[in-house]
């Protein structure tokens, strides 16, 4: 998810073709490749172009009026010389030119689960306690895995059923013929389901932009602080508003390809040298507390699965890889990759609480030295890399919310300027948001409680069952039913308590 965390979702370089009516580009013939994700589950049709080569198209309703945008899928022919740096962004994450190998995979998976929320464990791990936290962001970690390779089985399933030779269902799709293809009393709920998904990743996405309005306003004021450059955090996010506006109306955001490997680059350097400060003169165990108070496990839970939320991430990056199953083996890039991301939170909430205590900041950058050099480059590349970020997690709620918005109004005309008049709305609606926001920590838990719980959490184990019951002469055993319903008693604790304790702090903090 957590993306938010900064979410890398997007990956290095992300390209997109313009919004054309009728699947078509702007000369009027169908690009070679092109996809236009809509809204419904089996409206398809495809169309072979002079060259022999076969190319499906996914039409949403109505596709001769849909106004989606359409997104190339590269990989259908590679060219030689191509610039492959320049990935494909889709609503729910990245799909390269090309086919990716092993390592490449691995690659987008890493950068897809380490961000704000890798920074947020410190914070985590003082609501648990030391032991405590440990103990469950593992199993946290462990239960989050298995949801996902629970959604990479129910789509493969759905997929083989619909006997397709298009591209596989993303997240939101493979929950709709999930329901579509279940028990009959169930089918009509198809729509709504998908709905569902698309509205919690929206809401999830702009609440990712809320969080960095607040993380990157957070950091500079240390910064200019220590040159006495002191103004309230609030005018440092109004000061935001400039570039944050100007990226966000970009809609080809191939411009912002180089800006986000920079990203990529500042996120990794601020990372180990935030571990290194972590691991400096640092106390003695026994000066913390092992085991948290019960009413601060909520705040950890939600801290946790936003820090852990992918899920949106594993499609995509599944769909591209040349060989498809060493995605999901025993060793594959899923397993390895989320030990690797597992074990890092651990260690990273581990050392952060342990260096700083109770006085531990929702970033442990934000607990960094404020009169050293290296500490203050740290801030200033962890905050410009959220803040190249920022367009690029927007533009995925952006994708999933315009095309419907612009049917409904029925905007024909300078629809471009109406599209930029949208943008700079929603991102004018989530800096308000982050104005009233008292605390940066309080907000990420409240993220991960409210929407992350549900897409990693509830819609998998949900989907499974209904799958597992719509198998003619075939029920689900036993053991599944008892996992899949302790899996949601667990989701639905920790999204109403987590909510409810993260919403009550807030107000505590905006009434003080």
């Amino acid at each position: 998810m957590e993306c938010f965390r900064f979410s890398f979702q997007m990956t290095i370089a992300i390209s997109i073709d313009e919004r054309q009516q009728n699947g078509s580009s702007t000369n009027g013939s169908v690009p070679e490749g092109a996809v236009n994700n809509g809204f419904v589950l089996d409206d398809t049709a495809s169309k072979k172009p002079s060259n022999g080569t076969e190319v499906v198209h996914h039409y949403g309703p109505h596709h001769g009026h849909d106004h989606h945008y359409h997104l190339h899928h590269h990989h259908i022919r590679e060219k030689p010389g191509h610039d492959y740096t320049d990935d494909v962004i889709t609503v729910h994450g990245v799909q390269a030119h090309h086919k990716t190998n092993y390592l490449e995979t691995m690659t987008h998976l890493l950068k897809g689960n380490i961000g704000t929320g890798c920074y947020a464990m410190g914070d985590a791990f003082k609501n648990g306690g030391l032991l405590l936290a440990t103990v469950l962001t593992v199993f946290i970690g462990f239960v989050c895995v298995h949801c996902q390779h629970v959604l990479l089985n129910c789509a493969t399933k759905v997929h083989m059923d619909q006997q397709s030779k298009g591209r596989p269902p993303d997240f939101a799709e493979t929950v709709g013929l999930c329901f579509q293809k279940g028990p009959p009393r169930f089918r009509r709920l198809a729509k709504p389901m998908k709905l569902a998904v698309n509205i919690f990743i929206c809401v999830t996405q702009l609440g990712f932009c809320c969080i960095y309005f607040v993380f990157i306003s957070s950091n500079f004021k240390q910064i200019f602080d220590r040159y006495d450059l002191v103004l309230d955090v609030h005018y440092h996010m109004a000061l935001l508003l400039i570039p944050i506006i100007l990226t966000s109306i970009i809609t080809k955001l191939k411009f912002l390809s180089y800006c986000s490997m920079m990203a990529n680059v500042f996120m990794s350097l601020g990372i180990g040298i935030t571990f290194y400060y972590a691991l400096q003169d640092v106390p003695s165990i026994s000066e913390r507390r092992f085991v948290g108070n019960l009413n601060q496990l909520p705040l950890f839970f939600g801290t946790a699965v936003f820090a852990f939320e992918g899920i949106a991430l594993v499609l995509p990056l599944q769909n591209e890889m040349k060989k498809p199953h060493d995605f999901r083996k025993a060793c594959g890039v899923l397993n390895t990759g989320m030990v690797f991301i597992v074990s890092l939170f651990t260690c990273f909430g581990f050392a952060g609480y342990l260096k700083w205590g109770e006085d531990v900041q929702g970033s442990l950058t934000l607990n960094l030295p404020d009169n050293e050099m290296l500490a203050e480059s740290v801030k200033v590349m962890i905050a410009t890399g959220v803040l190249l970020g920022f367009a690029l997690q927007f533009f995925v709620a952006i994708i999933i919310m315009w095309p419907p918005v612009q049917c409904r109004l029925n905007i024909t005309k300078h629809k471009t300027f109406a599209e930029i008049c949208f943008r700079v709305l929603i991102v004018l609606v989530t800096f308000v948001i982050a104005e009233c926001v008292p605390s940066l920590s309080l907000f990420i838990s409240l993220i991960g409680a409210l929407c992350s719980t549900a897409l990693a959490l509830v819609f998998p184990p949900i989907i499974e069952m209904i799958v597992a019951f719509s198998e003619p002469n075939c029920k689900p055993s036993k053991l599944m039913i008892v996992k899949n319903v302790f899996i949601l008693i667990l989701a639905l604790l920790g999204f109403f308590t987590g909510s409810y304790e993260s919403l009550t702090k807030i107000v505590q903090e905006l009434l003080m």
